[in-house]
């Protein structure tokens, strides 16, 4: 029979050594153009993977969760937050989804 602290302390030690490892591996600045931009916009990137796919698939409509995409491109494009982005987005799926 397997124990659930084995699957724990194996997710445990993952994530540990994904974050130990660069901090003991690389001691001084990392002066590579192509790599400092790389990891730059790695938390962008992994946001956005992580947040349209659920902009279309969390919502009841389709059609909001476009419309909500647009309005949220359009909110940060002109320098919203990500508070007021997020609230801009939600109210529009809201508001279609009461309508549509």
């Amino acid at each position: 029979m397997r124990s659930n602290y084995i699957y724990i302390f194996i997710m445990f030690a993952v994530s540990f050594i994904i974050r130990v490892l660069p901090l003991t591996l690389i001691r001084k600045q990392i002066k590579n153009i192509t790599i400092r931009s790389f990891l730059y916009y790695v938390p962008y990137v992994t946001l956005a993977v992580m947040t349209f796919p659920a902009i279309m698939e969390d919502v009841e409509k389709p059609v909001a969760g476009l419309f909500a995409l647009i309005v949220g491109i359009i909110t940060a494009w002109f320098g919203g937050g990500l508070f007021p982005t997020a609230v801009a987005c939600s109210v529009v799926v809201f508001v279609l989804e009461l309508f549509i």
